[in-house]
């Protein structure tokens, strides 16, 4: 089975930056997507940002200009830049992956265990 293992989360404050790093267990084929959500304190965890193997990224409007998704295909790894950093983007950030098969076949999505990001005022 596919693990995924997040690093790079803390505790920072106002307009610091951090960055994510999240090592996918397998090849990552073109058509496969891949992402992070977070999970706000007390609300429910959603979308941040996305990409896919051929790198097409797309963001959540709360973070564009902000953050950067990038992947590194040789080692199978996903990343996570966050610049200016506000309370608000705490949470805890999950690092998410779905195999898809160029044919459109899609496998079960995949999530990290969490890596917590904590914005102080």
């Amino acid at each position: 089975q596919v693990q995924l293992v997040e690093s790079g989360g803390g505790l920072v404050q106002t307009g610091a930056s951090l960055r994510l790093s999240c090592v996918i267990s397998e090849m990552i084929g073109e058509a496969s997507i891949m992402g992070w959500d977070r999970r706000p304190p007390g609300a429910q965890r959603d979308m941040v940002a996305t990409i896919t193997g051929s790198g097409t990224a797309a963001y959540a409007d709360s973070v564009k200009g902000r953050f950067t998704i990038s992947l590194d295909n040789d080692k199978s790894t996903i990343f996570l830049q966050m610049n200016d950093l506000q309370p608000e983007d705490t949470g805890l950030y999950y690092c998410k992956y779905q195999k898809r098969s160029s044919t459109g076949i899609r496998w079960p999505s995949r999530w990290g265990q969490g890596t917590q990001v904590t914005v102080s005022s």
